[in-house]
């Protein structure tokens, strides 16, 4: 039986992610100059967003002191160049709602500028103008964190080492929660968020019976599920799989649920878990380097907070490839392949 460790290497973290070229002022201070680091942005300038701009993939994997870089399965940037979190911008479309931008930075080698990424936490609408309305260099971090954090929705149901159902917003410290490597556990901390239920942080729905879940299962993006295959339908070459909930999307039986807010909660313990959430196996939050900003001062400083460079260990070993699972049957096999 697979234990997966606090203290094996991080995966890469993905965000979806534009060129700064591509978001450009068209009226203010700034009039023609592209999205930017926080020393030259502007509030008031009037941002739009290129009418043939196409989000794409940056993928980051982050080390034990907190340094990120461009990760090996990252199609944008160079592998292994620093990138830097810049700051938070906040823009207002028309409508008056407001939407974050992370502003990411990648240097070379002697810290020159190579290219600038803005990763809206909720969609953008290419030829719509945005006021830029302030930016935040201390909130970088927490919004990655928040990203990376995996998380459960509001009314999932826990199993207990006692075999109860308990909905994760009722599940307290101390509770002991059923795992699969190393049976009952003490729950250390509990996190809640409320998050704009849009992009990044728009749940993936898992419904009833697609991976035999005896009800609906929410939860963020990248939340990995842990499958054990009987029969390698997917042609992975082992038995044991970790497989992000985005990557099983089919818009039939999994599908993104955008709309409205959505309640996240995290739950940690000693070490990194799988865990029983609707009867599927499912991981609870890893404390590292990427997370570790949501703690409270009072739980971080009790936990041993762990970090890796994403080569060679077991769970990115686990870690199925999102290229094998671009079929919409996917998660059909997945459940074949589980099922006695």
């Amino acid at each position: 039986m697979t234990q997966l460790s606090h203290d094996t290497a991080l995966p890469s973290q993905r965000l979806p992610v534009y060129r700064a070229q591509t978001l450009v002022v068209s009226d203010g201070a700034n009039l023609g100059d592209s999205l930017s680091f926080s020393e030259e942005l502007v509030p008031d300038d009037i941002y739009t967003l290129s009418a043939h701009a196409e989000q794409e993939s940056l993928s980051l994997r982050t080390n034990i002191e907190g340094e990120h870089f461009v990760a090996s399965d990252s199609s944008l940037g160079t592998m292994g160049a620093r990138v830097f979190l810049d700051c938070v911008a906040t823009f207002m479309p028309p409508s008056g709602d407001t939407i974050e931008v992370l502003v990411l930075v990648e240097v070379d080698e002697d810290g020159g500028v190579v290219d600038i990424y803005g990763a809206p936490l909720a969609p953008l609408t290419p030829k719509t103008d945005y006021a830029l309305v302030g930016f935040d260099r201390d909130s970088a971090a927490t919004r990655l964190a928040q990203l990376a954090c995996v998380s459960f929705t509001a009314g999932t149901r826990i199993t207990l080492a006692s075999g109860e159902q308990r909905l994760i917003q009722e599940v307290q410290v101390g509770d002991r929660v059923l795992t699969r490597d190393a049976g009952p556990q003490p729950v250390r901390w509990i996190g809640h968020s409320v998050q704009r239920a849009s992009g990044e942080f728009a749940p993936i729905v898992i419904t009833a019976g697609t991976l035999n879940n005896t009800d609906d299962l929410r939860v963020s993006p990248d939340h990995r599920l842990f499958i054990y295959q009987r029969e390698d339908r997917l042609g992975v070459g082992r038995s044991e799989l970790l497989i992000k909930a985005r990557h099983l999307v089919n818009d039939t039986t999994v599908y993104v649920q955008e709309g409205g807010f959505v309640d996240y909660y995290q739950i940690m313990f000693g070490t990194h878990q799988i865990i029983f959430a609707e009867g599927i196996s499912a991981e609870t939050m890893q404390i590292d380097t990427r997370t570790q900003s949501v703690l409270p001062p009072d739980v971080k400083d009790q936990v041993n907070v762990s970090g890796g460079d994403g080569r060679g260990t077991p769970q990115s070993q686990f870690e199925v490839h999102e290229s094998l699972l671009k079929r919409p049957d996917a998660a059909a096999l997945l459940k074949r392949a589980s099922s006695k």
